[in-house]
């Protein structure tokens, strides 16, 4: 029955996350830098409240929690302008895709010095250039692209789960009596 129940909820999120995504991608992308921004403000928060709530103690030197208050003040930011921070994620990846391409093409033309070079060798180094290229002057659609590709993805997984689990299941063979016992004396 376990494993039946993990399929289940399997395929339920993987149907909410794709649905999400797709009909959602600039909100999604918003509240993934909120949930990150929380994750800094909790532990930012836990550190500095600490710092005001401990008694000092005189022999004993107590250090502002620096690290606390900026993790604290980061997440606050992210919080406050998600948008910003989705579209900085994105310039950063698409200087990413440009540096990684153009090194890519370099090494193809170094390489030419020693062995013939197909044309088509330089199409995937040109594509992911073009792709960073094109990340630089449309970063939010290309993040909403990215997350409608990664939904539509979710939801071809859950679909793929449930026919899995309703093909298969008939095959799954019941337990018997004495195996429940043998699990059970593993379990303890």
């Amino acid at each position: 029955m376990k494993a039946i129940n993990s399929s289940l909820i399997r395929i339920v999120f993987a149907l909410i996350i794709g649905l999400v995504l797709i009909i959602w991608p600039d909100a999604a992308a918003d509240y993934i830098v909120i949930t990150v921004g929380i994750l800094f403000i909790i532990p930012g928060a836990i550190v500095t409240i600490g710092y005001f709530a401990r008694k000092s103690v005189p022999e004993t030197s107590r250090r502002f929690p620096i690290e606390g208050v900026g993790s604290f003040l980061l997440g606050l930011w992210l919080v406050i302008m998600p948008g910003f921070f989705a579209n900085v994620l994105m310039f950063l990846l698409g200087f990413i895709l440009i540096v990684g391409g153009i090194q890519q093409i370099t090494s193809l033309v170094i390489a030419r010095q020693w062995i013939t070079v197909s044309a088509s060798f330089y199409i995937i180094p040109i594509l992911i250039l073009l792709a960073g290229i094109s990340v630089l002057f449309y970063p939010t659609q290309t993040r909403n692209t990215a997350f409608i590709i990664i939904g539509i993805t979710s939801l071809v997984y859950a679909f793929s789960e449930l026919l899995n689990w309703l093909k298969f299941l008939r095959f799954k063979p019941k337990p018997s009596v004495s195996s429940e016992v043998v699990d059970a004396e593993f379990i303890d």
